[in-house]
Protein backbone atom coordinates (compact mmCIF):
# COMPACT_ATOMS: atom_id res chain seq x y z
CA UNK A 1 0.00 0.00 0.00
CA UNK A 2 2.86 2.36 0.81
CA UNK A 3 4.41 1.56 -2.58
CA UNK A 4 1.19 2.59 -4.31
CA UNK A 5 1.04 5.89 -2.46
CA UNK A 6 4.71 6.53 -3.20
CA UNK A 7 4.11 5.74 -6.89
CA UNK A 8 1.22 8.23 -7.08
CA UNK A 9 3.23 10.96 -5.34
CA UNK A 10 6.16 10.44 -7.73
CA UNK A 11 3.84 10.60 -10.75
CA UNK A 12 2.15 13.78 -9.50
CA UNK A 13 5.54 15.37 -8.84
CA UNK A 14 6.67 14.52 -12.37
CA UNK A 15 3.49 15.97 -13.82
CA UNK A 16 3.90 19.19 -11.83
CA UNK A 17 7.52 19.52 -12.98
CA UNK A 18 6.60 18.92 -16.61
CA UNK A 19 3.80 21.49 -16.38
CA UNK A 20 6.21 24.15 -15.18
CA UNK A 21 8.79 23.22 -17.80
CA UNK A 22 6.65 22.64 -20.88
CA UNK A 23 3.20 24.21 -20.74
CA UNK A 24 2.53 23.42 -24.43
CA UNK A 25 2.99 19.68 -24.25
CA UNK A 26 1.30 19.34 -20.88
CA UNK A 27 -1.93 17.88 -22.18
CA UNK A 28 -0.09 15.07 -23.98
CA UNK A 29 1.99 14.30 -20.92
CA UNK A 30 -1.05 14.23 -18.64
CA UNK A 31 -2.79 11.76 -20.96
CA UNK A 32 0.32 9.59 -21.08
CA UNK A 33 0.76 9.48 -17.30
CA UNK A 34 -2.96 9.03 -16.69
CA UNK A 35 -2.98 5.98 -18.99
CA UNK A 36 0.16 4.63 -17.35
CA UNK A 37 -1.31 5.07 -13.86
CA UNK A 38 -4.60 3.46 -14.89
CA UNK A 39 -2.74 0.51 -16.40
CA UNK A 40 -0.73 0.15 -13.19
CA UNK A 41 -3.89 -0.05 -11.06
CA UNK A 42 -5.60 -2.48 -13.45
CA UNK A 43 -2.56 -4.78 -13.36
CA UNK A 44 -2.25 -4.45 -9.58
CA UNK A 45 -5.93 -5.38 -9.15
CA UNK A 46 -5.60 -8.30 -11.54
CA UNK A 47 -2.52 -9.65 -9.75
CA UNK A 48 -4.13 -9.24 -6.32
CA UNK A 49 -7.24 -11.14 -7.43
CA UNK A 50 -5.22 -13.97 -9.00
CA UNK A 51 -3.17 -14.31 -5.80
CA UNK A 52 -6.33 -14.30 -3.68
CA UNK A 53 -7.91 -16.97 -5.87
CA UNK A 54 -4.77 -19.11 -5.67
CA UNK A 55 -4.41 -18.76 -1.90
CA UNK A 56 -8.09 -19.50 -1.26
CA UNK A 57 -8.19 -22.61 -3.48
CA UNK A 58 -7.40 -24.91 -0.54
CA UNK A 59 -9.96 -23.44 1.86
CA UNK A 60 -12.51 -25.91 3.20
CA UNK A 61 -15.48 -25.49 0.84
CA UNK A 62 -17.89 -27.73 2.77
CA UNK A 63 -21.08 -26.22 4.22
CA UNK A 64 -20.65 -24.60 7.61
CA UNK A 65 -21.22 -27.23 10.31
CA UNK A 66 -20.63 -25.05 13.34
CA UNK A 67 -23.66 -24.18 15.45
CA UNK A 68 -21.88 -22.26 18.19
CA UNK A 69 -18.48 -20.94 19.11
CA UNK A 70 -16.91 -19.73 22.35
CA UNK A 71 -15.84 -16.11 22.21
CA UNK A 72 -13.24 -14.36 24.32
CA UNK A 73 -14.51 -13.76 27.86
CA UNK A 74 -16.03 -17.28 27.65
CA UNK A 75 -19.21 -16.09 25.96
CA UNK A 76 -21.06 -18.69 23.89
CA UNK A 77 -22.23 -17.41 20.51
CA UNK A 78 -24.97 -19.24 18.64
CA UNK A 79 -24.61 -18.90 14.89
CA UNK A 80 -27.81 -17.59 13.33
CA UNK A 81 -30.09 -19.76 11.22
CA UNK A 82 -31.38 -18.59 7.82
CA UNK A 83 -28.98 -15.63 7.74
CA UNK A 84 -25.70 -15.19 5.90
CA UNK A 85 -22.60 -15.05 8.08
CA UNK A 86 -19.09 -13.74 7.61
CA UNK A 87 -16.27 -15.63 9.31
CA UNK A 88 -13.02 -13.72 9.35
CA UNK A 89 -9.66 -15.28 10.28
CA UNK A 90 -7.02 -12.79 11.38
CA UNK A 91 -3.99 -12.42 13.62
CA UNK A 92 -2.83 -9.56 15.82
CA UNK A 93 0.70 -9.87 14.38
CA UNK A 94 -0.54 -9.53 10.77
CA UNK A 95 -0.15 -5.98 9.35
CA UNK A 96 -2.77 -6.50 6.62
CA UNK A 97 -5.22 -7.74 9.26
CA UNK A 98 -4.72 -4.51 11.22
CA UNK A 99 -5.42 -2.46 8.10
CA UNK A 100 -8.58 -4.44 7.36
CA UNK A 101 -9.91 -4.42 10.94
CA UNK A 102 -11.94 -1.22 10.49
CA UNK A 103 -13.64 -2.77 7.43
CA UNK A 104 -14.60 -5.81 9.49
CA UNK A 105 -15.86 -3.51 12.26
CA UNK A 106 -18.15 -1.68 9.82
CA UNK A 107 -19.56 -4.84 8.26
CA UNK A 108 -20.12 -6.39 11.71
CA UNK A 109 -22.47 -3.54 12.56
CA UNK A 110 -24.85 -4.60 9.77
CA UNK A 111 -24.31 -8.33 9.21
CA UNK A 112 -23.64 -11.40 11.31
CA UNK A 113 -19.88 -11.55 11.73
CA UNK A 114 -17.57 -13.80 13.71
CA UNK A 115 -13.85 -13.20 13.74
CA UNK A 116 -11.30 -15.77 14.77
CA UNK A 117 -7.96 -14.51 16.09
CA UNK A 118 -5.37 -17.16 15.23
CA UNK A 119 -2.31 -17.59 17.45
CA UNK A 120 -2.67 -14.02 18.71
CA UNK A 121 -2.06 -14.55 22.42
CA UNK A 122 -4.36 -14.76 25.39
CA UNK A 123 -7.93 -13.49 25.59
CA UNK A 124 -6.63 -10.48 27.54
CA UNK A 125 -4.05 -9.66 24.86
CA UNK A 126 -6.67 -9.89 22.11
CA UNK A 127 -9.05 -7.73 24.14
CA UNK A 128 -6.29 -5.13 24.57
CA UNK A 129 -5.62 -5.21 20.80
CA UNK A 130 -9.32 -4.57 20.15
CA UNK A 131 -9.59 -1.77 22.73
CA UNK A 132 -6.52 0.06 21.38
CA UNK A 133 -8.19 0.16 17.96
CA UNK A 134 -11.77 0.85 19.13
CA UNK A 135 -13.02 -2.47 17.75
CA UNK A 136 -15.90 -4.41 19.26
CA UNK A 137 -16.72 -7.21 16.84
CA UNK A 138 -17.23 -10.80 18.03
CA UNK A 139 -13.90 -12.63 18.49
CA UNK A 140 -13.04 -16.24 19.20
CA UNK A 141 -9.49 -17.00 20.31
CA UNK A 142 -7.91 -19.75 18.22
CA UNK A 143 -4.75 -19.90 20.34
CA UNK A 144 -3.60 -23.25 18.94
CA UNK A 145 -4.87 -22.83 15.37
CA UNK A 146 -7.52 -25.55 15.66
CA UNK A 147 -10.22 -23.58 13.80
CA UNK A 148 -7.72 -22.36 11.20
CA UNK A 149 -6.65 -25.95 10.54
CA UNK A 150 -10.22 -27.24 10.27
CA UNK A 151 -11.08 -24.52 7.73
CA UNK A 152 -7.70 -25.07 5.98
CA UNK A 153 -6.63 -21.45 6.36
CA UNK A 154 -3.12 -20.90 5.03
CA UNK A 155 -2.79 -17.09 5.00
CA UNK A 156 -4.15 -14.09 6.89
CA UNK A 157 -6.50 -12.38 6.68
CA UNK A 158 -8.97 -14.85 5.19
CA UNK A 159 -12.66 -14.03 4.97
CA UNK A 160 -15.32 -16.67 4.39
CA UNK A 161 -18.90 -15.72 3.57
CA UNK A 162 -21.69 -18.28 3.90
CA UNK A 163 -25.23 -17.89 2.57
CA UNK A 164 -28.50 -18.54 4.44
CA UNK A 165 -28.13 -22.31 3.94
CA UNK A 166 -24.55 -22.16 5.30
CA UNK A 167 -22.95 -22.88 1.91
CA UNK A 168 -19.64 -21.15 1.21
CA UNK A 169 -20.31 -18.39 -1.32
CA UNK A 170 -17.12 -16.31 -1.15
CA UNK A 171 -13.61 -16.84 0.17
CA UNK A 172 -11.10 -14.00 0.10
CA UNK A 173 -7.46 -14.08 1.15
CA UNK A 174 -5.85 -10.73 1.81
CA UNK A 175 -7.25 -7.24 2.17
CA UNK A 176 -10.89 -6.70 1.22
CA UNK A 177 -12.51 -3.27 1.07
CA UNK A 178 -15.61 -2.35 3.05
CA UNK A 179 -17.58 -1.95 -0.18
CA UNK A 180 -16.40 -5.37 -1.36
CA UNK A 181 -17.53 -6.94 1.92
CA UNK A 182 -20.93 -5.21 1.76
CA UNK A 183 -21.50 -6.34 -1.82
CA UNK A 184 -20.55 -9.94 -1.00
CA UNK A 185 -22.80 -10.02 2.08
CA UNK A 186 -25.68 -8.49 0.12
CA UNK A 187 -25.23 -11.09 -2.63
CA UNK A 188 -25.13 -13.95 -0.14
CA UNK A 189 -28.39 -12.78 1.45
CA UNK A 190 -30.36 -13.03 -1.83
Amino acid sequence: MIAIIYYIIVKLTIIAYIFKKNGDKMQEKIKHYAKETLLFFVLLTLIANVLSLYKSSDVNKEPLKMDSITLIKNQNYQLPHAKPILIHFWASWCPTCSLEASNIQKISEHYETITIAVKSGSDAEIQQFLQERNLNFQVANDANGIYANSFKIAAFPTTLIYDKEKNLVFSEVGYTSTLGLYLRMWWSSL
